[in-house]
């Protein structure tokens, strides 16, 4: 299987598409490319796929086990810097 990617030249988009795929790009804070790839990519093989996780960004819920070892992990010891 090939990681090349191919590229498009897509000509005479309907207004009212490109108003869709400009909307759903701000939406979701990607490219009108990154949009353009996951409506073709659900609309052929089914699947949408993500090439980051920017759509995750915010969504997390608060974890305070988390955030105390991530703490424990920031503490400064003096004594390491002598």
């Amino acid at each position: 299987m090939s990681t090349q990617a191919t590229q498009y030249t897509v000509r005479g988009v309907p207004k009212e598409v490109d108003r869709a795929l400009r909307r759903r790009a701000k939406e979701r804070n990607v490219s009108i490319n990154q949009v353009i790839i996951d409506e073709l990519t659900a609309a052929t093989i089914g699947r949408r796929q993500l090439a980051d996780f920017s759509d995750l960004v915010g969504r997390l819920l608060p974890d305070d086990k988390l955030d105390e070892i991530l703490g424990a992990q920031r503490q400064i010891h003096p004594d390491d810097w002598r």
